[in-house]
């Protein structure tokens, strides 16, 4: 009765164009024997099971065929029947973590000046290499740069970082990469239908994804079910062999968290633990999901890009229709910054439930340009008028005129929430300030400013700690010294704080702001907000009968016709943004 061979072994790779998802690796060493430039030493780098020591052999026969230096090995003749097998003399597989020593490199190093026997080239397949020493290394150095004619080096390793510098320099190196799912899920099936299994396609896709990009991982496992379930598998099985959770459960996670539905995805989650899946897992699929409806939304559907059954690639196109980007780049940011902590909590479940539950919260923020959408469907709507550009910066109202007298600084006051009103018939546009910041967020605004400051530069910190915010605009950000601290004002208005400074209030406040600083006797006292009134609004010009007799007279501003404040599109703005209606006085 013949020995039984595990699929990993019997369905390897014999030829370039069968080794999977490693094409720019295959096409270039093919270019390299068409076109007789073959190095002396490789490198293969990239992850378990991804074909890094098959290709190595591939090459090897492709060397020493007698047909060769050949693209297609013939895999008949003596030399490519005993590297098939393992057994030549020419082709020398070394496990570099059981030979790392130095006396192991010197004994080969001792052997590569024999050449080979009945073959063009000997060939050394080292893998594991970053496992040798240092001194394994540095003592195969010299023979790895020049080698005799005959002598032909090929590494793998899955640690790139460990091999030494010097090696890597004198190494072709090439880099696999994880195979896509869609590919495993191909290869299998073709080898289950040569094994005569039958397997559902949702059962291919839970094996491509333990297997995490490598194929020999998935045939292994393939392997293992066959011994398992016989000549039929099903989903249920790859998913307890894993400890997956289904592609539909994940689904039906993702739908409720996108609908807001916190005790439906609390149940979900339950019923998953529940039935001992790997929370930790779930949560990495969870992340993938989201990453996917994101492409989606965005309009990316290559297939290189979603590794996803049709049926899967169908239900998540739908669910992206409706949903915002920006509420999906949240909860992708939001799930990836949970994968770390839930990694070593030892209560995962706590963990995974906050982290859903702050997604649906995620899910309800909405962006400027939806903000922006929802305000110009209101305008058009109520009064059919011009839609609000977006990126203009404030969403709620047009941008304010520039003054061109500047304001003293002292007067200025921060407020929250300023809206501008419309333009009326008889009167022109008042003139806005930018929202400010009553005193309370004032003070909060320069302490968060002063950490950040603190963060990049300690020593700038220490000459404003004296300092106290007395007016910020939104354009002037001024600050204050008793004078018993002068000094300290003199070393900050050196041109670097000041840039540091703005820097940082930029980052806090979103906005550009100009610092100043004065010598104030209490600096520490902020003005009160003043009270709630419409600003009043000066007319941009006036006729020479209306010219007051006194030139040095103020000109009377004019009242709007009607009060902006109950204006439905004002109203409605304000109930959108949850702002307020404020007198900036400057």
């Amino acid at each position: 009765m013949p020995q039984y061979q595990v699929i990993a072994r019997k369905w390897r790779p014999q030829q370039f164009d069968d080794v999977v998802g490693q094409e720019h690796i295959t096409t270039t060493l093919k270019n390299a024997i068409k076109n007789n430039r073959i190095a002396h030493a490789y490198l293969f780098v990239g992850p378990r099971g991804t074909g890094k020591t098959t290709t190595a052999r591939i090459f090897a026969k492709a060397l020493n065929c007698v047909k060769g230096p050949t693209l297609t090995p013939c895999d008949e003749c003596s030399n490519c029947k005993e590297i098939i097998a393992g057994n030549s003399m020419n082709v020398l597989e070394i496990d570099g973590a059981s030979n790392r020593g130095i006396d192991e490199i010197r004994q080969l190093r001792d052997t590569v000046k024999y050449a080979a026997a009945g073959a063009r080239f000997k060939v050394y397949i080292i893998d594991e290499v970053h496992s040798l020493t240092k001194d394994a290394f540095n003592a195969l150095l010299k023979t790895l740069e020049e080698p005799p004619e005959h002598v032909k080096f090929f590494f793998a390793t899955t640690e790139p970082e460990k091999v030494l510098p010097t090696i890597l320099s004198r190494c072709q190196r090439f880099d696999l990469r994880r195979i896509p799912a869609a590919l495993i899920v191909k290869h299998l099936s073709a080898i289950a239908k040569q094994e005569k299994v039958k397997i559902s396609e949702d059962a291919l896709f839970a094996i491509a994804r333990g297997a995490e990009g490598g194929m020999r991982d998935a045939q292994s496992a393939l392997d293992q079910l066959i011994s398992y379930c016989g000549n039929e598998i099903g989903e249920e099985d790859v998913l307890s062999m894993y400890g997956l959770t289904g592609s539909k459960q994940i689904l039906e996670l993702v739908k409720a968290i996108l609908a807001g539905d916190a005790p439906g995805t609390i149940s979900t989650l339950n019923a998953i633990t529940e039935s001992g899946k790997d929370l930790q897992r779930l949560l990495v699929d969870l992340i993938g999901h989201f990453r996917n409806l994101l492409l989606l939304a965005l309009g990316m559907e290559e297939s290189h890009l979603l590794d996803l059954a049709d049926a899967q690639l169908s239900e998540l196109r739908e669910l992206s229709r409706g949903t915002d980007t920006n509420a999906l780049l949240d909860i992708v940011d939001l799930l990836a910054g949970a994968e770390g902590r839930i990694r070593w909590s030892p209560a995962k479940r706590i963990v995974l439930e906050a982290t859903l539950l702050k997604a649906i919260r995620a899910r309800e923020g909405v962006g400027v340009d939806a903000l922006i959408k929802k305000l110009n469907d209101l305008k058009r709507g109520s009064t059919g008028g011009k839609p609000i550009a977006a990126g203009s910066g404030v969403a709620s109202a047009p941008a304010p005129a520039r003054r061109e007298a500047k304001p003293a600084p002292r007067k200025m006051e921060a407020h929250e929430g300023a809206a501008a009103y419309p333009q009326t018939p008889d009167a022109q546009p008042a003139q806005t300030s930018v929202a400010a910041t009553p005193s309370s967020s004032l003070t909060e605004i320069w302490q968060s400013v002063l950490e950040r400051v603190g963060a990049a530069s300690p020593f700038v910190k220490s000459h404003l700690i004296e300092a106290r915010p007395v007016s910020y605009d939104g354009r002037v950000f001024l600050l204050g010294y008793d004078p018993e601290f002068a000094g300290h004002k003199d070393l900050a208005v050196a041109p670097r704080t000041i840039e540091l400074l703005q820097t940082k209030i930029r980052e806090v406040t979103h906005q550009e702001a100009v610092v100043k600083f004065e010598i104030i006797s209490d600096p520490g006292l902020v003005k009160p907000t003043p009270s709630l009134q419409p600003a009043p609004v000066t007319p941009l010009s006036t006729t020479a009968s209306e010219q007051p007799s006194d030139a040095t007279a103020p000109t009377p501003a004019r009242k709007p016709s009607r009060n902006f404040q109950d204006d439905p599109l004002i109203q409605k703005a304000l109930e959108i943004f949850g702002g307020q209606i404020v007198e900036v006085n400057t």
